[in-house]
């Protein structure tokens, strides 16, 4: 499955350029712009599976720090103040990765 199953390509790749400058990334409007965020929760998880690389279960911060290219190989990685960042805001449980649940609420809430 890639991306492109779930989510428009030409939404992927609008909410990819918004954030091509370093340093910009902000997980809130990237899920708005690609139209995750309007998804069922069954889309979401799709997507998380998607990310999850490594089929761990969880997206840990390797992975997270990819995920732009996740949605688009082309993609710029985040920086490592992104990544912290975003992974603070994902990981509810502080065992430093983002589970299923972790992600769909952190796609849901934002």
């Amino acid at each position: 499955m890639s991306m492109t199953d779930v989510l428009a390509a030409a939404d992927i790749t609008k909410a990819c350029q918004a954030f091509h400058a370093p340093d910009s990334f902000c997980y809130k409007k990237f899920f708005e712009l690609c139209g995750l965020k309007k998804k069922s929760k069954t889309d979401v998880h799709k997507v998380f599976h998607i990310l999850d690389q490594d089929n761990s279960g969880f997206i840990e911060e390797e992975e997270l720090q990819k995920v732009m290219q996740g949605f688009e190989p082309h993609s710029r990685v985040l920086s490592v103040k992104e990544t912290k960042d975003f992974m603070a805001a994902g990981d509810k449980d502080g065992d430093g990765k983002i589970s299923v649940d972790e992600f769909t609420n952190l796609v849901t809430a934002s």
